[in-house]
């Protein structure tokens, strides 16, 4: 038995929610607007995802109209014949693109080269052309509405008598719909059909409705003097964390062969995909909710993540699963590339592919640390020490910063050493083990806990290679002088460019002092530190 109408429309519903998670309602009121009594204009507003928005909006467009209204029963007045169109303002950006791209959207014609790409003639032998003015782009509506019903009409002339129409009983109602994408820039190519677009139902006396689809609010495009109408307005709200990570998800390959040799999207490799995408949305949601977007850096980032990986399984007869402390290591490695990735990547400022054969890295730590090594021996001494405080500070919490970098004898006999051995306090069976410091990564910290330890280390261990005058008495004094010099902002300012330092909190935060966080490693720490001569191991409150 054939499914009704309703039937259809709601596995059609579910179908479309189950390709574009987390739009469930918004399908839902896009379904019941279109197939019954829509509004004559609609503006859909998605000012985080409108690319995601405009292909929904496409492809539930595109499923209506393929419901054959024909296959069910000659007395259903409720099911429609829906033709639809979807146009780009971008591409098209003249008068005579629109409408063509208009007509033969809505005809499902397709110009073919046999016949000359020749556009939707309009179902006349006269070649009449509705393509050159806006009136006869009403016309033409006017005549592809007769083409879609199969109804022809006859209409005598009311001077020679009393006028009669003739027209086949028309079985199905025709419902086309008219969805343009990127609308802000129709307001700069063809600023005159914003208005004839918003009435297109009015002027050309057909059941059509338009649906406007833009990053910007209406109050921005709509037209002076009041001349368009008021629309129906659906506002697209952001896609939650659940459902982002569902989509992201989704791209990977799940129905692998698990006895296949270890490639980047063996099904072995789904759980470490699922939390490389978390950490992922975790760096750059802030600056991109859409799907799309983070799907991209995603696929042109995961090779290189995953490179170490295969590495270490090739000449396994299985493939062994990742561990806890390979997987926190990789991360901990990846998290800077994150946010450079998103840079290069959203605006298009280089291919996926291109990014992915750059060296990261993953392909040797050791090649990369070595460069790292070598351009930061050939900084500044002043550069070096704040370096390694950041270091401190970005491995240290803060409360053991009195015990670690006291001065006074008293405070500094107490205080606990890296390379020191230390009581394990005992811990429950049913509490979780404490992840190391080293492999959860780089905290935060502020300028003002990074200058107090800079300002003892430059105490400790620059005292003889610096000229102090007679006028500083007080121990510390002249270090404390040092952090107040505009060199020192500078350097500062130098290494965050150099992406040396990683500054976390927004550059116009006025309250509370700037946030940092480290961007060396634990080997080139204390690579750094002996060439400095300060013994880093002794100065970690947790070297495990």
């Amino acid at each position: 038995m054939m499914a009704s109408y309703l039937e259809q429309l709601d596995c059609l519903t579910r179908d479309i929610s189950d390709s574009f998670p987390g739009n469930d309602a918004l399908i839902s009121q896009l379904v019941t607007l279109i197939t019954t009594c829509p509004p004559t204009f609609t503006y859909l507003h998605d000012p985080h995802t409108p690319r995601a928005t405009a292909s929904l909006v496409n492809a539930l467009t595109s499923s209506l109209s393929a419901i054959d209204a024909k296959s069910f029963a000659p007395d259903d007045d409720a099911v429609p014949i829906i033709a639809s169109a979807q146009v780009n303002a971008i591409v098209s950006f003249s008068h005579r693109l629109f409408y063509d791209t208009t007509f033969n959207r809505l005809a499902k014609w397709r110009p073919r080269w046999e016949d000359g790409c020749e556009n939707w003639p309009g179902g006349t032998a006269g070649g009449v052309r509705y393509n050159d003015s806006l009136d006869g782009f009403l016309h033409g509506l006017r005549a592809l509405q007769v083409q879609l019903c199969g109804a022809k009409t006859e209409v005598k002339s009311p001077r020679k008598g009393r006028g009669k129409t003739r027209a086949q009983d028309v079985a199905k109602v025709v419902k086309m719909v008219l969805v343009v994408d990127r609308v802000e820039r129709l307001k700069e190519s063809l600023p005159g059909l914003l208005v004839p677009l918003t009435r297109l139902a009015e002027l050309s006396r057909v059941d059509i409705q338009t649906i406007f689809i833009s990053q910007s609010p209406w109050e921005d495009i709509k037209p002076p003097l009041g001349a368009a109408v008021d629309p129906f307005h659906l506002l697209v709200h952001p896609p939650s964390q659940e459902d982002t990570l569902r989509i992201l998800t989704s791209h990977f390959p799940t129905d692998g062969d698990l006895a296949a040799a270890p490639h980047a999207y063996h099904p072995a490799l789904a759980q470490l995909y699922a939390q490389y995408a978390n950490a992922l949305y975790s760096i750059c949601s802030p600056f991109t909710r859409d799907p799309h977007e983070l799907a991209y850096v995603a696929a042109a980032q995961w090779p290189n993540f995953i490179a170490p990986v295969l590495e270490a399984q090739k000449g396994l007869s299985e493939f062994h699963v990742i561990s806890e402390d390979v997987r926190l290591r990789l991360l901990r490695v990846f998290l800077p590339s994150f946010t450079a990735a998103l840079e290069a990547l959203v605006p298009r400022r280089m291919h996926a592919r291109a990014w992915c054969r750059m060296p990261d890295l993953s392909e040797g730590p050791s090649v990369d640390e070595k460069n790292v090594e070598a351009v930061i021996r050939s900084l500044p001494t002043l550069q070096k020490y704040i370096l390694l405080s950041a270091f401190l500070a970005s491995s240290n919490p803060p409360r053991t910063d009195v015990r670690m970098f006291a001065r006074s004898h008293d405070t500094r006999s107490k205080r606990r050493r890296g390379g020191g051995t230390r009581r394990t306090p005992q811990r429950s069976a049913s509490s979780s083990a404490k992840v190391s410091q080293r492999l959860a990564g780089p905290t935060p910290f502020p300028l003002d806990r990074m200058n107090a330890i800079l300002a003892t280390l430059l105490e400790e261990h620059d005292l003889e290679t610096r000229v102090i005058g007679t006028e500083f008495t007080q121990p510390g004094e002249y270090s404390e002088m040092e952090l107040m010099r505009v060199h020192t902002s500078s350097a500062v300012a130098e290494l965050a460019a150099a992406h040396l330092l990683l500054r976390v909190s927004p550059p116009d935060r006025l309250d509370g002092p700037p946030m940092y966080k480290c961007g060396i490693s634990f080997d080139v720490a204390l690579a750094l530190g002996r060439d400095m001569r300060v013994p880093i191991l002794d100065l970690i409150w947790e070297t495990g």
